[in-house]
């Protein structure tokens, strides 16, 4: 079996807004299905919206850090992946 490699990285959850920041080693598209799997707790959700820099964004590339609207609250250094 071929072991996934994560498109990214959180390293911030706010709280409040429900809304994580990635790192990004890979694109990631708006509308695109995501896993983010930290240890054991793992869930799926489709990316609703994105913004970098305050701005929203259809898409953020390698190497940016683009906060990301997410359904649970997720811990730090939890893994993103792309499901196909």
């Amino acid at each position: 079996m071929l072991k996934e490699k994560p498109i990214g990285k959180v390293v911030h959850f706010y709280d409040k807004l429900g809304v994580v920041v990635v790192k990004l080693n890979k694109a990631l598209k708006v509308g695109s299905q995501i896993k983010v799997k930290r240890g054991d707790e793992e869930f799926t959700d489709t990316v609703t919206s994105m913004q970098l820099d305050h701005e929203s964004v259809k898409a953020g590339k390698k190497g940016q850090e683009v906060a990301v609207k997410v359904s649970r609250q997720v811990k730090e250094g939890a893994e993103i992946y792309a499901i196909k």
